[in-house]
């Protein structure tokens, strides 16, 4: 196995992400664009010390934009994972 700090990137903290905390007790990450879901889960339980239920994980395309002169580009892909705990474990985000 890989270094879970690696792995795990950054917490998302939207308001879409907040909602499903509160509600169905599931985290997103910002995770390396090569981890498989068995990594993501390793490295939550051994960073966060607690039980994941599930992992889902999708890739993000980056946004095509405009530059000055007018010229396409694109901002950088990445990957999110949607990460279920089990029923009384959280993760404090202060």
């Amino acid at each position: 196995m890989r270094d879970p700090i690696k792995i795990i990137k950054t917490i998302r903290l939207t308001e879409k992400g907040t909602a499903l905390s509160e509600k169905f007790n599931r985290y997103i990450f910002k995770v390396d664009d090569k981890a498989t879901k068995l990594e993501i889960k390793y490295a939550v339980e051994r960073i966060f010390n607690k039980k994941v239920v599930r992992v889902n994980t999708m890739n993000v395309r980056g946004k095509a934009k405009r530059h000055r002169r007018g010229a396409m580009g694109r901002t950088a892909g990445w990957k999110k994972a949607i990460v279920t705990l089990r029923e009384g474990d959280k993760i404090s985000l202060a």
